[in-house]
């Protein structure tokens, strides 16, 4: 656990000393996110906070790879042969993939096909290193019958989960802090199955990966919660998504398919519930959002004021409590999934039960109409970014009629 740990700390300590190089870059390029009537943020601010946080993951992949407690991640033993396995590295070129498709965007405004056109090239250069869904945990384990459809399964899963946390990016520390409470559930889970399935050797694939994805949103958040200086930009929303579902889609490789029958059959359902439950809200949101725009005759991705965390607002919570509520509902699904690795069924349900209560009334409760409780701070002039200017400085308006991408 503690080389875990040290991970997790240093993807934390990478992301946050690069943020503000990040966002010196999205200044120098105007990858400033204007202020639009849809909008939640009063001042522009400043995006490309996935770069800080592609470099977290990298730095904190490589150093692992030198660490001898985790050679089983990036050395397989077949048959007695050694040999490289890609897989972690696959998982670190999509991410740079999708990372650099979200610069372009943040600075250019690429339109839907391009960007679901380098999603697909990233999935699938994902699948070619061997993130691949096989089997879909499904008490007996279903085995996807050919190559082509588990390659197509697996971008569709891959896929989704980006565009889910990306549509859930909608205020100031949302995305960062609901990735870290549900990635950290993920992380505990597939330490303890790794306990479990191999006691001889910890280390783990999707333990790995977990762990740094949490520490870059940890180290992120300092500088995304609210009053934001900078947002993650699709190129950081883009990169949590696809590393969640890679690890997700690796820690399928590890269920016991000996558990066949009766309520025993719960815990081998956990590998496919568990990345829904961390992601159940973006999931939810986006799903949504969809329905509600093709009835309206428009396109899926065209923007509206009508997400969660709007609605949120709507009802009365200021920013910062809508962000940490959207929190406690994240923490309850997430940690509730965990749970039935532990307990049985009833005991779940009932401490599941207790906790949604809970979570509906700081949701629906006095709160959102009385007093002053984690109110937001206003946002002072320091923090509005100067564009530079001269010659060769990029055009920047800063007027909320500027026609700019959703957030």
């Amino acid at each position: 656990m503690r080389v875990y740990l040290l991970v997790m700390l240093v993807a934390a300590a990478v992301t946050f000393l690069t943020t503000p190089f990040a966002r010196w870059v999205a200044m120098r390029t105007g990858a400033i996110t204007a202020v639009r009537a849809r909008d939640v943020h009063t001042i522009p601010t400043p995006r490309l906070g996935g770069v800080a946080m592609l470099l977290g993951l990298v730095v904190a992949v490589v150093l692992a790879s030198q660490m001898p407690f985790l050679e089983g991640v990036f050395v397989r033993d077949v048959g007695g042969v050694p040999y490289v396995d890609s897989r972690v590295w696959g998982i670190l070129g999509a991410a740079a993939i999708v990372c650099l498709l979200g610069v372009a965007d943040d600075i250019w405004d690429l339109d839907w096909m391009t960007k679901l056109a380098g999603q697909v090239l990233a999935a699938g250069l994902m699948a070619a290193q061997g993130v691949v869904l096989y089997t879909l945990p499904t008490g007996d384990l279903l085995t996807l019958p050919s190559s082509r459809m588990q390659l197509a399964v697996t971008i569709l899963v891959v896929v989704v989960a980006m565009n889910a946390v990306n549509f859930v990016d909608g205020l100031d520390g949302l995305a960062a802090g609901l990735v870290a409470i549900g990635g950290t559930a993920f992380f505990l889970y597939s330490y303890v199955l790794t306990l479990r399935t191999n006691p001889d050797d910890y280390s783990s694939l999707a333990t790995l990966v977990m762990a740094a994805l949490v520490g870059v949103c940890v180290g992120f958040l300092p500088h995304n919660f609210n009053p934001a200086r900078i947002f993650m930009g699709d190129s950081g929303s883009m990169v949590l998504g696809l590393v969640l579902s890679g690890a997700a889609i690796v820690v399928t490789g590890n269920i016991d398919p000996g558990v066949t029958s009766g309520a025993a059959t719960l815990p081998a359902y956990i590998p496919l519930l568990l990345p829904l439950a961390v992601i159940l809200l973006p999931l939810l949101d986006m799903g949504m959002a969809v329905v509600r725009r093709v009835l309206a005759g428009k396109s899926p991705f065209h923007p509206d004021r009508m997400h969660l965390h709007h609605r949120m607002l709507a009802i009365g919570h200021s920013h910062r409590r809508a962000v940490l509520i959207l929190y406690v509902w994240t923490a309850v699904f997430a940690f509730g999934a965990v749970a039935l690795v532990y307990w049985d069924v009833r005991t779940v349900a009932i401490g599941l039960g207790v906790a949604a209560v809970v979570a509906l009334l700081l949701t629906l409760g006095p709160l959102r109409t009385r007093g002053r409780f984690l109110d937001d701070q206003e946002p002072t002039t320091a923090a509005q970014p100067t564009v530079p200017t001269g010659p060769t400085a990029p055009t920047v308006a800063t007027s909320p009629t500027l026609p700019s991408k959703e957030a």
